[in-house]
C-alpha cells in the first residue's frame, strides 16, 4: 500500500466574500451585452433615442454604478457585513442625535477641510486637466457638491452606531477646530487614505471611457479569424474589468460595507514603489523615452510570429490567460480593491495560489508580449538595454510586493499566518519561497523599512 499524501490545511478564512467580486462581473458584462445589442433593442421594441451602440463616456461610468450598486446590495442583503464585528458598528447603540453632534460636527469639519486641499491638489496638477483626466474632473466636479451635502446626514446617522466615532478623520477635525485632544498618529492614518483616494480615484475615472468603447464597438465578426485581433479584445475586456471593478474599490470605502480604509502603508518606499507604475509619475521612467523605457526598436510577438498561425494562436491564449489571472486578482477583492491599503486580508481566489498574482501575471505578460531581447535593428545593444530595463520595471512591482507585505505584516495577525501558510503551501508561493531561500538563506527582515511618518 502507498503511503497516503499529508493533509493540507486550508488557509485562513479570507476577509473578503468571494461571490462579491462575482455579482459586479457578471452586472458588468450583462451591462456591455446591453450596451452593444442596443441598436436591435432600439429597432425591435421601437425604444426612443439613437440606434447607435453605448459606448460613450457616460455608458461606461454607469458601467461602473451598476456594478458597484450590485456589489454593495449584494454585501448587505446577502452577505451581511454590515453586521462584521471589525466594520466598528453596533447597531444596538442608537444614540440620540444630540449625544453625538459635537462629534460629528467635528468630523465633518475634517472631512470637508480634506476634500477641499484635495480639491486644491487637481487645481495645481496640470496633468488633471489635460486628456483622458478632463473626464475625471468633470465627474469629480459634479459630485462634490452632493458629497459635500449628502455627507452631513451621514456622518451623523453613522456616528449614533460607530463603537468609535471619534476615527481618523475625527481627530484631523479636531486639530483644527484645536478645542478637543486629538492623536497625530490618527491625523497621519487620516491623510494616508485620503491621498491614496484622491490619487487612484481620479486616475481610475480617468481610463474609464477608453477601453470600455473599444469593447463596446468592436465587431466581433472582423476580428473572430485573426488570432491578434481576438487577443486585442479579449485583453481590452479583461483590462475593462480590472479597471470597472477596481474603481468601485477606490470609491466605495464605506463602513457599513466593511469596505473602510483600515490604515494606509506607512513606509515611505512602499509610496515611492508604488507612485512609479502611475501617471504622472510613470511618464518619467517607463513611459516612451524614459529612464526604463525598455521598447527601443521591439516589434512585439505578433510581428515576430507572423505566419506561423498556430504560434499566434497559441502565443495570444497564453498572454489571455495571464491577462485574465490579472482581472481575477482584482474582481477577488469585490468592493474592496485599492493599492497601499489594508481593508482586509484575502486569501481566496488567485490569492490562493500566490500573494502576488496580478503583480506575477502583469510581469510575466510584459515580458511574453513586449519580448524585449527580440529587437527589429538587430542590435546586441537594444536586446541588453531593453531587457536590462524591463527587468528593472519587474524589481520595482518586487519592491512593491515587499512593502506591502511590510505593511499587512505590521497589521493583521491573519495576514502573518496566511503569509506563513503561502510559504509552505501555496502552489507558486511555496515553491519561489524555497528557489530563493537558496539563492539568500538569510531572509531580508521587513523591519528594515522605515515608516514614513
Amino acid at each position: 500500500m502507498s503511503a497516503s499524501r499529508p493533509t493540507v490545511p486550508p488557509p485562513p478564512a479570507s476577509d473578503v466574500p468571494a461571490r462579491v467580486g462575482l455579482v459586479g462581473l457578471v452586472t458588468l458584462l450583462a451591462w456591455i451585452a446591453l450596451c452593444r445589442s442596443w441598436p436591435d433593442l432600439v429597432a425591435r421594441y421601437g425604444l426612443p433615442g439613437p440606434q447607435e451602440v453605448m459606448s460613450g463616456p457616460y455608458a461606461a461610468l454607469l458601467a461602473m454604478v451598476l456594478s458597484g450598486t450590485a456589489m454593495a446590495l449584494w454585501s448587505v442583503l446577502v452577505e451581511k457585513v454590515h453586521l462584521n464585528p471589525s466594520n466598528g458598528i453596533d447597531w444596538g447603540l442608537k444614540r440620540a442625535v444630540g449625544e453625538v453632534i459635537h462629534v460629528s460636527a467635528t468630523k465633518i469639519a475634517g472631512l470637508w477641510a480634506t476634500w477641499a486641499v484635495i480639491g486644491g491638489l487637481y487645481c495645481l496638477g496640470r496633468w488633471y486637466w489635460d486628456g483622458q483626466y478632463l473626464f475625471a474632473m468633470e465627474v469629480i466636479g459634479a459630485a462634490a457638491i452632493p458629497v459635500f451635502v449628502l455627507s452631513v446626514p451621514y456622518v451623523i446617522w453613522l456616528d449614533r452606531y460607530l463603537v468609535n466615532p471619534r476615527d481618523h478623520a475625527w481627530h484631523f477635525g479636531a486639530l483644527l477646530l484645536g478645542r478637543e485632544a486629538w492623536d497625530m498618529h490618527e491625523v497621519k492614518k487620516h491623510w494616508r487614505a485620503w491621498i491614496i483616494k484622491g490619487f487612484f480615484s481620479a486616475f481610475m475615472i480617468s481610463i474609464l471611457p477608453p477601453g470600455f468603447a473599444s469593447v463596446v464597438e468592436t465587431d466581433l465578426g472582423q476580428v473572430a479569424s485573426n488570432p491578434v485581433a481576438v487577443a486585442a479584445l479579449l485583453l481590452e475586456l479583461m483590462f475593462v474589468i480590472d479597471v470597472q471593478i477596481g474603481t468601485v474599490g477606490y470609491l466605495c470605502t464605506f463602513r457599513p460595507l466593511d469596505a473602510h480604509i483600515r490604515s494606509g502603508n506607512p513606509y515611505l518606499a512602499g509610496w515611492l514603489a508604488a507612485l512609479l507604475c502611475y501617471p504622472p509619475f510613470v511618464f518619467g521612467f517607463m513611459g516612451g523615452g524614459g529612464v526604463l523605457q525598455y521598447e527601443y526598436n521591439t516589434a512585439g510577438w505578433a510581428y515576430w510570429f507572423t505566419g506561423y498561425p498556430a504560434l499566434l494562436w497559441l502565443w495570444a491564449a497564453v498572454l489571455v490567460a495571464l491577462t485574465a489571472v490579472y482581472a481575477w486578482a482584482t474582481v477577488a477583492f469585490g468592493i474592496r480593491f485599492s493599492n497601499l491599503t489594508y481593508r482586509g486580508v484575502l486569501t481566496n481566489g488567485p490569492y490562493r495560489y500566490t500573494r502576488h498574482p496580478a503583480y506575477l501575471s502583469k510581469n510575466a505578460f510584459w515580458w511574453l508580449s513586449v519580448m524585449p531581447f527580440m529587437v527589429t535593428s538587430g542590435s546586441l545593444v537594444d536586446v541588453v538595454r531593453n531587457t536590462f530595463f524591463l527587468g528593472c520595471v519587474s524589481a520595482i512591482y518586487y519592491w512593491r510586493a515587499r512593502t506591502e507585505e511590510a505593511h499587512l505584516l505590521g497589521e493583521d495577525a491573519k495576514y502573518r499566518e496566511y503569509y506563513a501558510w503561502m510559504a509552505q503551501h501555496g502552489l507558486i508561493t511555496s515553491r519561489l519561497a524555497r528557489l530563493l531561500r537558496r539563492v539568500n538563506p538569510r531572509p531580508v527582515p521587513s523591519a528594515s523599512l522605515q515608516p514614513a511618518e
